[in-house]
């Protein structure tokens, strides 16, 4: 049975999708694929393993949305245990080459962490 970090994350790669359609008209035809057969950490355990950034992520770039990239969620603290330390260092690195603000975004973002997530880190 999934835990529950793998639960959520999934569940957040394919509302990003939804989210993704409706603001910047993008449907990752082939990611949606993959996390239909893989599910959403295994499919961004593959996307990570590649040589080069996805064309999905280069899309994101070019829209300003990186932070709706996989690489992005998956470094989210409730997230990171999911992926290994090789795995984080990728998504880190894709993300910096761009000019993202990766600390910037994890601080905004632990502002309202998942219920799951805080009811974890208080027991």
């Amino acid at each position: 049975m999934p835990s529950r970090a793998e639960q959520g994350f999934h569940s957040d790669m394919l509302a990003g999708v939804q989210r993704l359609k409706k603001e910047i008209g993008y449907n990752p035809t082939r990611f949606n694929q993959m996390v239909a057969e893989h599910g959403g950490p295994e499919t961004v355990r593959l996307l990570l393993r590649g040589r080069d950034a996805s064309d999905g992520f280069t899309t994101l770039w070019e829209h300003g949305r990186l932070d709706m990239s996989c690489e992005a969620i998956a470094l989210l603290p409730w997230y990171q245990d999911l992926f290994s330390a090789d795995e984080l260092a990728v998504a880190r690195h894709r993300l910096l080459e761009h000019n993202f603000d990766v600390d910037g975004f994890n601080q905004k973002a632990s502002a309202n962490p998942p219920v799951w997530w805080k009811e974890a880190e208080s027991s």
